[in-house]
């Protein structure tokens, strides 16, 4: 990840945004999601989302007992924001997580990738809104929660 291929600034998505100053390639590792390491019950504790009225995405679910809390230390890589046909994914390797390049990506253009959180049937789900996707793509589902199974049997087939 040689030299920083983004900066941060205002997002029309939202919030703010990573947005690329150079020209990324395909396969490009752009950065490091990086924060405190935390556990799901740690993570449950300190951000009570049935309560809030938004859902708190700097969090990074890498496996059954890991949680980065980027809030916590993190990086310019908790800026990156969700879009529901995105030009980036997240790759873990080892326990760590990679934005990376999912097609060539121009300069200005803003870095995002799918958050597709997993959908668990808490009563926060009922209302959408608070998951809602601002992406503005032709085919926007709506919302960051993963596609319902009838959903993704419509766009995999």
């Amino acid at each position: 990840m040689p030299g920083r291929c983004f900066e941060v600034r205002r997002s029309p998505i939202h919030g703010r945004g990573g947005f690329a100053t150079r020209s990324i390639a395909r396969g490009t590792r752009i950065v490091e999601y990086t924060g405190e390491r935390i556990t799901h019950a740690e993570a449950d504790a300190r951000y009570d989302d049935a309560r809030g009225p938004h859902h708190h995405t700097f969090l990074f679910t890498v496996d059954r007992e890991t949680v980065i809390d980027a809030a916590v230390g993190g990086n310019a890589a908790r800026f990156i924001n969700h879009a529901c046909e995105p030009n980036c994914r997240p790759v873990i390797e080892g326990g760590r997580v990679y934005i990376v390049a999912a097609r060539d990506i121009e300069p200005g253009e803003e870095l995002a990738y799918d958050y597709a959180f997993a959908r668990e049937g808490g009563p926060d789900e009922q209302r959408e809104e608070r998951y809602a996707c601002r992406c503005g793509a032709r085919r926007c589902r709506g919302t960051m929660l993963s596609p319902r199974r009838a959903e993704r049997a419509r766009t995999h087939s």
